[in-house]
């Protein structure tokens, strides 16, 4: 009787954990540099269904990302990503090198945009116009803000 009770004991104990916080896609923001030579990564856009061949590793990865505001353009509403100081002189170094090449934003997993480097960067801000409707953008950038304040609380408003 007594291993019976504790069965089920073990049993209604175990019903009663909480299941693990489900992660938000921002906690998975990463930038992946579009592939020349090197093993390579195929990533679709999804609305234009563009597809960009892009390294396997990611050249910046949410670590890397300070802040992120809504940005007005000419072409309309895009993302304004903010470095740290340290991705900031890699962006530079990168924009340098391999001008030309599109940095490919991918966030939990799914590719949103892509930014051409034409020019050098070395404001430590990437613009990135997304694939998705500027109505979504609001919700997004709040979500990925949330992730950067938990990444880096000392730079938080």
């Amino acid at each position: 009787m007594k291993p019976l009770v504790l069965g089920l004991m073990l049993l209604v104990l175990a019903g009663c954990q909480s299941a693990p916080p489900v992660k938000s896609a921002s906690e998975k923001a990463r930038l992946y540099l579009e592939s020349g030579d090197e093993p390579t990564e195929l990533l679709m856009l999804p609305q234009s269904g563009l597809q960009i061949s892009v390294q396997p590793k990611p050249v910046f990865t949410e670590y890397d990302i300070l802040n992120v505001e809504i940005a007005s353009a000419e072409l309309g509403q895009c993302l304004a990503i903010q470095l740290t100081p340290e991705a900031t002189r890699d962006l530079y170094r990168l924009s340098l090198d391999k001008q030309g090449s599109r940095l490919v934003l991918v966030l939990g997993g799914v590719p949103f945009g892509a930014r051409r480097m034409s020019e050098p960067l070395d404001q430590g801000t990437i613009f990135v116009f997304l694939e998705v409707p500027d109505t979504s953008l609001p919700a997004l950038v709040a979500t990925l803000k949330e992730t950067c304040a938990t990444l880096h609380p000392a730079a938080a408003p």
